[in-house]
């Protein structure tokens, strides 16, 4: 099977994220998606990110009525902060008979070349890039493929400290991580 790889702390994992992957699994030949719940980005700060099996449970609830999506927490197992190329090389040695396929926000490719073995990743997997607001796609390789996706300027930044301020978040979140969010009183 092709399966997408979308890694990102998804805290909380938002309607914006949702659409992207649906956007990406609808308009190739990938067979699934899996969400990577990356437990430390190296390029962010964990103090704000609220505890990793709350993160995977929010992914879980935003995707359990979709058949081809998948959460995956393979990454706390893993040495932290998760690197890409690691998870990427862990996943391609348990799963030889699936091909790897990488999501990237125009965003993050501007820093792609900071990644750790980013050269290996270019070598070995096909990146799938989505726009995102105000960063337009300048990175040109063949194994880069650029795909039309909605412009989103949902951000769970945007979301936490709606949340904090006490705003309504509704339709910025599916409604099962919104109960979720709030039976268990995160982000306030």
């Amino acid at each position: 099977m092709k399966i997408g790889l979308y890694f990102g702390s998804f805290n909380p994992i938002h309607i914006g994220h949702l659409i992207i992957a649906n956007t990406l699994y609808d308009r190739t030949d990938l067979d699934e998606v899996w969400f990577v719940v990356s437990p430390q980005n190296p390029f962010k700060k964990r103090q704000s990110l609220v505890h990793e099996f709350d993160r995977l449970r929010m992914v879980e609830l935003a995707i359990e009525d979709h058949f081809h999506f998948r959460a995956s927490d393979v990454e706390f197992r893993m040495p932290k902060p998760s690197y890409t190329i690691d998870t990427l090389t862990y996943l391609s040695e348990q799963h030889p008979q699936h091909q790897f396929v990488l999501f990237l926000g125009s965003d993050n490719l501007k820093h792609f070349k900071k990644w750790k073995n980013y050269e290996a990743i270019l070598e070995h997997y096909e990146i799938l890039v989505y726009p995102r607001p105000g960063d337009p796609v300048s990175f040109e390789h063949p194994k880069v493929r650029t795909i039309e996706a909605p412009l989103l300027d949902i951000s769970a930044t945007f979301i936490r400290k709606s949340i904090q301020e006490g705003h309504s978040v509704k339709y910025l979140l599916p409604e099962k991580v919104e109960e979720y969010i709030l039976a268990k009183k995160l982000y306030q």
